[in-house]
């Protein structure tokens, strides 16, 4: 941790009300698998408890840190340091995610599948949106999706710390 109590040599999901138990479980796959940390904003459209994630079989809860909030300003408040190092990812941005600079920390922002991230949050952090490029007729990705492509290009960026760049064919 630094100063700030912000972890090094990880990223920050954020999700936004999420809506659909699939995606928040593949997103949860993809933070076991980089070690990123993954916060909910409520509501929820689905359940988190101890039961119904081991009656989802989601063998892979145990190695996500999941952290849940009643709202933004509660996420906010228990995470300053998040206002100074975010991105929000909505398919309403006017920049493409490559000219983001990623910095280890950081925090990503996905809204919500049916209706994206709040209008007054993207207005705040207007110059923190970014989107992945798409045809224009295409209404957007999967949320799981564009999660995996933005956590993994931070990532690249700050150099992939703590995760094995190899596998076993290299042994050879």
């Amino acid at each position: 941790m630094d100063g700030k109590g912000a972890c090094l040599g990880m990223l920050n999901v954020v999700l936004v009300e999420p809506e659909i138990p699939q995606n928040t479980g593949n997103i949860a796959r993809t933070c076991a698998a980089t070690g990123s940390v993954l916060h909910l904003v409520e509501p929820l459209g689905f359940d988190i408890s101890e039961k119904a994630v081991r009656r989802a079989g989601l063998d892979y809860w145990p190695l996500v840190d999941v952290r849940t909030y009643r709202n933004l300003e509660d996420l906010f408040a228990r995470n300053p340091q998040a206002a100074d190092n975010l991105w929000l990812t909505t398919t309403k941005a006017p920049r493409p995610y490559t000219e983001a600079r990623f910095i280890d920390g950081c925090w990503l922002f996905f809204g919500k599948e049916t209706a994206g991230l709040p209008l007054a949050f993207r207005e705040r952090f207007a110059s923190r949106c970014i989107r992945l490029p798409m045809r224009p007729e295409a209404r957007s990705l999967n949320l799981g999706n564009c999660a995996a492509v933005f956590v993994y290009e931070a990532l690249r960026q700050i150099g992939f710390p703590g995760l094995q760049g190899t596998g076993e064919m290299a042994q050879g």
